[in-house]
This record gives C-alpha cells, sequence and structure tokens, in this order.
C-alpha cells in the first residue's frame, strides 16, 4: 500500500505531532525539549503553522525560531551541537518516511536540513556576539 503525500495542515499536523512524540522520548534530544517547552499543544500548533507555511507558502508564520533556538542554547550553556541538529533531522526523515511519500514530503526534507543547517550556524554566530 502506498503512502499519501502531505497535502492538507492535518497532515502536516499529523507529521509535527508524531514527529515531536519521537522527540520527547530521545534520551539526548528529549531534555531540551521537555524542560523548555511548557505547553505542548500550543507548541504543536504553532509549529504545524510553520510547516504549513514552508511546505505550502499559503499560512503566514508570526515567530522567530532562530531567537528562540539561540535562547535555548544560551539557557543550555551553549550545549547545543551538530550531533543535536543530526539526531533532530534523523528522526524527522524517519518520521516523513513513515507516514508519508511524494514532493511534499521530500521538500519537507529539503526544507528541514536546510533549517537546522541555517540554525545551527547562527547559533554558533550568536556564541561569538
Amino acid at each position: 500500500m502506498s503512502k499519501k503525500d502531505i497535502r492538507t495542515r492535518e497532515d502536516v499536523f499529523l507529521l509535527v505531532s508524531s514527529f515531536y512524540k519521537k522527540v520527547r522520548q530521545d534520551k539526548v534530544l528529549g531534555p531540551f525539549f521537555n524542560e523548555t517547552i511548557k505547553d505542548w499543544d500550543t507548541h504543536l500548533e504553532r509549529l504545524t503553522t510553520f510547516w504549513e507555511a514552508s511546505l505550502f507558502l499559503k499560512t503566514k508564520y508570526t515567530g522567530n525560531p532562530l531567537e528562540a533556538h539561540v535562547n535555548v542554547d544560551k539557557e543550555y550553556n551553549n550545549s547545543i551541537t551538530e550531533l543535536h541538529f543530526g539526531l533532530w533531522l534523523n528522526l524527522w526523515f524517519q518520521t516523513i518516511d513513515e507516514l508519508f511519500e511524494g514532493d511534499y514530503a521530500e521538500n519537507a526534507k529539503r526544507r528541514a536540513r536546510k533549517m537546522g543547517t541555517f540554525l545551527y550556524l547562527k547559533i554558533f554566530e550568536a556564541r561569538n556576539t
């Protein structure tokens, strides 16, 4: 049985919520997320909007992911490394592959790879300011 592509906000929510369920259980990533995020329902809705905007270019996302990640890195004594982004990306790819296939699914992988690289570089830059 073939999987469908990511097409709707509901699909994006399924991806995001399934992914963050794995992240929260991960021994390395979980502590960062579980100790930082206080309201998971609101956070999942916000991330669904972010990914919906990123994939479909229809929805407007208002937020500053870069600032949020730089602040978390500071709170954790500049301890976020490329390992964390690699684990994050692997879980993202794994979740997409379990649930979806198609052009939007592949685009979600490409965008996550670019975003992870950008965020890590900017976090590293922020340490030197």
